[in-house]
């Protein structure tokens, strides 16, 4: 029995050991990485830039053509402001605005009455998909209409790699690459009412006698430590986990772009990489 209690100890220091290795092996590559100006990111598409000069400061497979899911919402409400509807207008939610794609849920049930205003809310906010759907439907012309003036739009902000088939990003046919999203999100920080309603926290809405409480995808809107001031994340199967925001990190404003991002929480740990790699470098330069 001591042998056999020996051998077992044996084999859980040589399990200890391996697993020290490994760390101390990503402890030094992260160093190294810190040390040669770069960050690791799990995004597979990655652009941060000036949002000012259109400096690029970060880059990976930035003209990477890939589906970009729900950022697809901005330009659905860049199109819908451009239009002058009447945003107090009440719009009611049809079924031919519920999802037979990907089949996601809604709260918002066929027969729901909002107006256009509230709708805009949750299709950027809340990245409600029927809200997006909605919209686009009731626009002068139609879906089909509407979805032209989107793709008119992006030619005319120079997105050479953009399409749009649909305005909820729900088909992964909606593709474009990091540098033509940074287009997007400089044109969208343009409207104060997409930088309002794409940073606010939560919301709620009242919907066939029912009060629905909503909140933002981008839980990073409401963190003390970063300064958002227009934010839209995205998902599909097919694009991976998305986010676009337009940040002010160490006193720069940026337009930051991640796509197909692995894993549920990627986007939310690869923006903090980039954040506090940014911080240190600039405390690095006021250093000297």
């Amino acid at each position: 029995m001591p042998q056999q209690s020996e051998r077992q100890l044996h084999k859980l220091e040589k399990i200890v050991a391996v697993f020290a290795l490994l760390a101390v092996l990503l402890l030094t590559v992260g160093f190294a990485q810190a040390q040669s100006g770069k960050v690791f990111l799990r995004s597979s598409a990655v652009l941060v830039q000036d949002a000012n000069s259109g400096q690029t400061i970060l880059a990976k497979n930035s003209d990477s053509v890939m589906p970009i899911a729900s950022i697809t919402k901005l330009m659905t409400a860049m199109v819908l402001l451009d239009s002058g509807v009447d945003m107090k207008q009440r719009v009611v939610v049809s079924r031919q605005d519920v999802d037979h794609l990907k089949g996601t849920r809604s709260r918002l049930r066929p027969g729901s009455s909002l107006t256009r205003d509230d709708l805009l809310l949750l299709a950027l906010m809340a990245s409600e998909n029927r809200a997006a759907a909605a919209l686009a439907r009731t626009y002068p012309g139609g879906t089909e209409a509407f979805v032209a003036a989107m793709n008119a739009k992006a030619r005319a902000l120079g997105m050479q790699d953009t399409r749009y088939v649909d305005p909820t990003g729900l088909n992964s046919d909606n593709v474009s690459s990091p540098r033509d999203l940074a287009r997007l999100v400089k044109a969208a920080a343009d409207y104060p009412q997409i930088r309002a309603y794409t940073t606010r926290g939560r919301a709620r809405v009242e919907a066939r006698g029912r009060t629905l409480a909503y909140h933002n995808t981008n839980r990073l809107v409401s963190n003390p430590h970063w300064d958002i001031d227009l934010s839209k994340t995205g998902y599909i199967s097919e694009a991976g986990r998305c986010l676009v925001m337009q940040v002010t990190v160490a006193s720069r404003e940026l337009i930051v772009v991640l796509l197909d991002s692995w894993g549920k929480y990627s986007r939310i740990g690869d923006a903090n990489r980039i954040r506090k790699w940014l911080e240190s470098s600039a405390l690095a330069d006021s250093r000297g």
